[in-house]
C-alpha cells in the first residue's frame, strides 16, 4: 500500500497554505509536526478528501482519487478536530449511524460496533446519550467511528487534544493498536505523545515538508546543538531572553537551563542527547517562545 503525494498545492488568495508537497507514505504511524499555520491541517483535509487541491494530486498505489472516486473513501478512516456528534444520540445509535454513512449493511455495522465500543473501553456505557460523556469518551467515540470501515488510512487531527494524562496514555495505546498493517496520519501539538508512537516524524513549516525521517534518527541532525547550563538567577533572566529555551528548572538558589542553539551559549555549558521537543524548538523557536509544556498552537 503506498499513498503519494505529488506536487501537492492549497492556495487561499495570495496565501499558500500547503506548498508542492511530495511525499510517499507506506503503512505505519506518521507524526506530523508544525507550528501554528504551517499547514497540518489543511493537507490532512485534502488527504481525507475534505478540500480539493488547488494543484497537484493524490494517489492511492498509482490511482488518483479522481480516478478511484467512491472506492477512495472505503480506505479511509478519518477523526477532524473538531469532531461533530449528535448530543441525543446514545454511543451506540451514534456508531450504527456512521456505519450507515460509510455503506457498511445492518449485520456488518451492529457486530463491528459492538467490537469497537469493547475496544475503545465504551461498550457499557453504550446506551447513554454522547452528551454526558466526558471529553476522553467522546475522543474515543471518535477514533472508534473512524475505524468502523477496517481503513487502511487512517487520519487523526490532534486526537488527544484537551485529554488529561491518563487519558492520553489510553489513547496512544489505541492507536497503536489500531495502526497494525496501516498508514496513519496523526497530528497532535502535544510532541510527546508523538515521540510515543510515531515511527516516522514528518515537519511542516511554511506549507512545505522540512523533514520525513524516522523516530529512531530524526534528532541525529540537531546532536551537539542541545545544551545544559547551571547559573544563577539573574543570568538565567539574561540567557532565556537571548536563546531558545526548552526548559528551566530551579534547583536550590540556581537555575538550570536547556538550551537549542547552534553554538555553546555559555562556556560552561555541556551537551546533552537531544528530544523531538528540542528538534521542534530549533525549527519553530520563533513562534513558541515561552512555550514550556509541550502544547504548541497549530
Amino acid at each position: 500500500m503506498q499513498l503519494q503525494l505529488q506536487n501537492l498545492c492549497k492556495q487561499y488568495g495570495t496565501k499558500r497554505a500547503v506548498n508542492h508537497v511530495n511525499a510517499t507514505l507506506v503503512p505505519g504511524v506518521y507524526g506530523l509536526l508544525g507550528a501554528n499555520g504551517a499547514g497540518k491541517t489543511t493537507l490532512m483535509r485534502m488527504i481525507s478528501g475534505v478540500l480539493k487541491p488547488t494543484s497537484g494530486n493524490i494517489c492511492l498505489n498509482g490511482k488518483t482519487i479522481e480516478e478511484l472516486g467512491e472506492r477512495y473513501y472505503t480506505h479511509l478512516g478519518y477523526m477532524p478536530q473538531d469532531f461533530g456528534f449528535y448530543p441525543d444520540f446514545t454511543a451506540w445509535e451514534f456508531m450504527l449511524y456512521m456505519a450507515a454513512v460509510k455503506g457498511l449493511d445492518v449485520k456488518t455495522a451492529k457486530a463491528r460496533t459492538e467490537q469497537l465500543l469493547h475496544m475503545v473501553n465504551l461498550y457499557d456505557v453504550a446506551g447513554k446519550k454522547v452528551k454526558s460523556y466526558s471529553g476522553g469518551m467522546k475522543q474515543r467515540l471518535g477514533i472508534a467511528q473512524a475505524e468502523l470501515n477496517h481503513p487502511s488510512i487512517l487520519i487523526l487531527d490532534e486526537p488527544t487534544a484537551g485529554l488529561d494524562p491518563k487519558e492520553r496514555v489510553r489513547f496512544r495505546n489505541l492507536i497503536s493498536d489500531f495502526a497494525k498493517e496501516k498508514i496513519v496520519i496523526l497530528s497532535t501539538h502535544i510532541v510527546s505523545d508523538v515521540s510515543y508512537i510515531a515511527d516516522t516524524i514528518l515537519m511542516m513549516k511554511a506549507g512545505n515538508f522540512l523533514l520525513g525521517e524516522p523516530m529512531a534518527t530524526v534528532t541525529n541532525g540537531i546532536r551537539g546543538k542541545v545544551w545544559e547550563v547551571l547559573m544563577d538567577p539573574r543570568r538565567a533572566a539574561e540567557y532565556s531572553r537571548r536563546f531558545s529555551v526548552v526548559n528551566l528548572h530551579h534547583e536550590n538558589n540556581m537555575v538550570r537551563l536547556r538550551i537549542v542553539s547552534d553554538t555553546a551559549p555559555a562556556a560552561d555549558a555541556c551537551t546533552v542527547e537531544p528530544s523531538l521537543e528540542d528538534l521542534f524548538l530549533y525549527h519553530f523557536g520563533e513562534n513558541v517562545q515561552g512555550e514550556r509544556s509541550g502544547h504548541y498552537a497549530d
